[in-house]
Formats: structure tokens, sequence, C-alpha cells
């Protein structure tokens, strides 16, 4: 294990040494709960069309199919946080393992729509409580110079689940020749696309057994002894001084609960706003568009089935590798310049789309990309990965799970991350409406929320770099 030290670390500005490699593996463990959550939340994709025509779906119903585990993602995202408080964070995340792995199976062998969107509503209860357990306790573990780098493990783990999950279904079409085909047991290849996420599920569960409590909660439930032994494993100095500031905390975060996110703006405090306005943002911005629907699109406007997975997989290992240059620059550049510098790149890539798309003709019903206007669309859509991946993808979970003080962050970190998944729900479902109207329009409205994203972090968003956690008031 390695051992590094920060001279700004302690509120105090005495120097902290921390164990980086403890703290890498305890962060990575937990970014798993973010493996599963890319790997559920893309799966779907390359089982999209094979779906529709299995159970002779419409867009609306195909587009509910798709989005449903969304709303599953809301509700398991605001009750994660309050089972967290009570029970502790490693219970959530094993209870988050439970609900993936039924949802695989469940969901590989659906006889029909509804109980298809029945087993997606499952394991998006699992996506929801993972999405809040992860950067909370990723957060809670960290020493505050490297706190960004660990919590952007967490995107990082989304980004390898939604690569993992597209290259397996591009795999399993491949070898069955078509995601509809039977592939294995006589059930087709789009089944064993949902089946296969039962593996990395059972590994989570297993993994979160090995990895101790947040000492935030242990401090809370009276445990100070093994929340000393906790810190131990990470800090190498200044333990006295953070368990003084987590007791000093925890004392007023015992007597917490959401009527403390009340507040003078339309009834919330300001920093919830702000954690409730990025996560909208995050997702108004279009990018799930990309992994939810992205091969389905591109033989829309002409691309093969084999190809237009391909093209997908190429997308989203873009987007791994941008979240590892997001994860070296976050503690160095700080949290709001990316978000700059991100949504300003969203722009110009979103506003190509746009018009790529708006200006292309219509043959047979669907636009067709002929000469140039096939590689721009494809090049402009990856650079929208490139700009989201170093910036938005990541910056937003390490933004919630350290910008709210330790009386509300469980809460309002729920919140915020609800509030991103009904915001998901809500762009996923109305896409397939929208391309029938203008792939133009939808993308034209993609480009004007990035724009006012750009905005938004100007006049709103504060810098938390370096800051510890028991100092967020």
């Amino acid at each position: 294990m390695s051992e590094a030290s920060t001279g700004s670390g302690s509120s105090t500005g005495t120097a902290e040494r921390y164990d980086t490699g403890r703290a890498v593996l305890l962060a990575t463990v937990a970014a798993l709960g973010g493996f599963l959550f890319g790997f559920d939340t893309a799966v779907i994709n390359g089982a999209v069309v094979a779906i529709r025509e299995k159970f002779g779906m419409g867009a609306g119903l195909t587009g509910f199919a798709v989005s449903s585990a969304l709303l599953g993602c809301a509700l398991g995202a605001w009750l994660a946080g309050r089972i967290a408080d009570k029970q502790g964070r490693i219970r959530v995340m094993l209870i988050a393992a439970v609900l993936f792995t039924a949802s695989a199976i469940g969901s590989g062998l659906a006889v029909g729509p509804w109980d298809l969107i029945a087993w997606r509503l499952v394991g998006g209860l699992g996506v929801g409580a993972a999405s809040v357990i992860a950067p909370a306790y990723i957060a809670e573990i960290s020493p505050a110079s490297i706190r960004g780098r660990l919590g952007s493990l967490q995107q990082l783990a989304i980004v390898t689940g939604i690569f993992v999950a597209l290259l397996s279904d591009y795999a399993l079409a491949t070898a069955a020749g078509g995601a509809a085909e039977q592939l294995w047991l006589g059930l087709e290849a789009w089944r064993w696309m949902f089946m296969t996420e039962a593996i990395p599920a059972v590994a989570y569960g297993v993994m979160a057994l090995q990895i101790p409590e947040s000492p935030r909660y242990l401090v809370a439930q009276g445990e100070e002894k093994t929340a000393r032994q906790v810190l131990g494993q990470v800090l190498k100095s200044g333990i006295d001084e953070r368990l003084r500031e987590i007791r000093r905390t925890a004392a007023r975060e015992a007597r917490s609960s959401f009527s403390d996110l009340r507040g003078p703006v339309l009834g919330l405090l300001p920093i919830v706003w702000v954690g409730i306005l990025l996560s909208m943002f995050q997702q108004f911005v279009g990018i799930n568009v990309i992994f939810y629907y992205s091969s389905t699109l591109w033989q829309q406007v002409g691309f093969s089935e084999a190809d237009s997975l391909q093209q997908t997989v190429i997308t989203s290992v873009t987007n791994i590798v941008v979240t590892v240059v997001a994860i070296s620059l976050v503690d160095k550049v700080g949290r709001r310049p990316l978000l700059l510098v991100g949504s300003a790149g969203m722009v110009l890539s979103l506003g190509v789309l746009a018009f790529t798309f708006a200006s292309a003709p219509i043959v047979d019903g669907e636009p067709a990309l002929e000469g140039a206007a096939g590689p721009t669309a494809l090049v402009a859509a990856n650079l929208f990965v490139v700009f989201f991946g170093v910036s938005w993808g990541p910056v937003v979970w390490v933004l919630l799970g350290e910008m709210f003080n330790n009386r509300i962050r469980a809460s309002a970190l729920g919140l915020a991350a609800a509030v991103q998944w009904l915001s998901n729900f809500a762009i996923s479902t109305t896409f397939p409406a929208l391309a029938s109207v203008g792939l133009g329009l939808a993308y034209g409205l993609y480009t004007a929320f990035a724009l006012l994203s750009f905005l938004f972090v100007l006049r709103f968003v504060k810098e938390t770099k370096g800051r510890q956690l028991e100092d967020m008031e």
C-alpha cells in the first residue's frame, strides 16, 4: 500500500497523511454498484429492436419499456438515503445486489412487455440505491485531497458497466446471428443479454461484505472504537481530529430528517436546489439517449445492426477513456472549470448533431445521412460523449457526494438522485416521440439545455476542491 500526504486536507491546515492504496480499494468496491448501475441501464440497448418485435410493441410502449427502470431508480434513490442512515451503508449495498440479481434473471425470462417492465423496475430500485450509496460511502471514507479522484471512480465504474453491457450485447447478438435469434437453451440472444448481469451482481454482494462500514455511520451509532479502526485503515495521521469533527457533525445529523432540507427558496435550501439542478442538467443534455437508443438510432439512419452495435461499443470505449482523464484532472483543475468546459463543448457537438439531422433528406419516413453527413454525425456524437465524460458525467457525482454538509447529506443526495432519475425517465421516454417528429428537434432541445447548464454553473455552482466534508456548510 502506498502512502501519501497533503498540506491542505485538514480544516486546521495540518498535513494529512493517508494510505492511498487502501482508500482506492475501499472506493473501488463501493463503486462496483456504479458498474451495475451502468450495466443495468445500458444492457437494453442491444435488445430494443428484438423486444419490440417479439412483443409487438409500438413506439410509446417501447419507450416506456426502455425507461421504466428509471422510475424504480428514482424510488430506490429516494429510499436509499433513509435506509443507509438507519441500517448502514453496507446493508444498502447488499440489498442492491439482491435486486440486481433478481432483475437480471426475471428480465431474461420475461414472457410479455408488462412483466419485463416489472422486472426492469426491480432492477431500477437497485440502480437507484447504488447511485446514492456509492458516492456517499466514497466521500465518507476518502481523504479530502483525493476525494474528487476517488469519487470519480463511481463514474468510471458506470461507464465501464455501460461498455461491458454493450460489448456483451454485441458478442451475444453476433454469436446468435442477431439479437432476436436463439442462442443457448432455446432462448433468444436478447434474453441472455439481461441474464449476464447476474454474474457481476453476485460479485458485488460478496465484495460488499469485505469492506468496513462508513466511519460517519459508526459514530452516529455510538461505535466510535470501530470508527477509529476504520479511519486508521485509510488515515496515517489526524485520526483524533477527524473523529472529533465527525462526532460534532454526527450529533446534529442524528436529529435530522427530510424536513431539514426545507429552506427559503421555493421550500428548499439553496444548496439543495443546486444539487437538484445539477442532476437535471446532467440528464437534460440527452446523454442517455446515446446509451439507450444509439444502436436503434444508427440503424434508423441506414447502418446495419452489426455496424450500429459496433459504433455503440466504440462510443462506450471513448466514454471510459475520457472518464479516466477526468479522474486525473478533477482534484487539480477543480470541479467548476471542468463543468464549464464540458457544457461549452456539448453545446457545439449537440448543435452539429441537430443541424445534421435537421438538414438530412427524408427517405421512407426516416432521415438519410448521405455522403459526409454520416461520418459527421458519428464524430459529433462521440465528441458529445467526450465533453460529457470529462465533465458532467463524473463531476456531478463527485459534487453530490461532497457538497452537502453531514447533517443533510444522505437526505439531500437521495432527493437529488431521485430527481436525476426522473429527469432521465423524462428524456428517455420522450425521445422516441421526438424522434418521430424529427431528430433535429430532439437534439436541438438538448443543445439548448447544454447552453443553460453553462449559465447555471457560471452563476450558482461553487468550488469544493480540497475541503473536508465537515467544513461543508
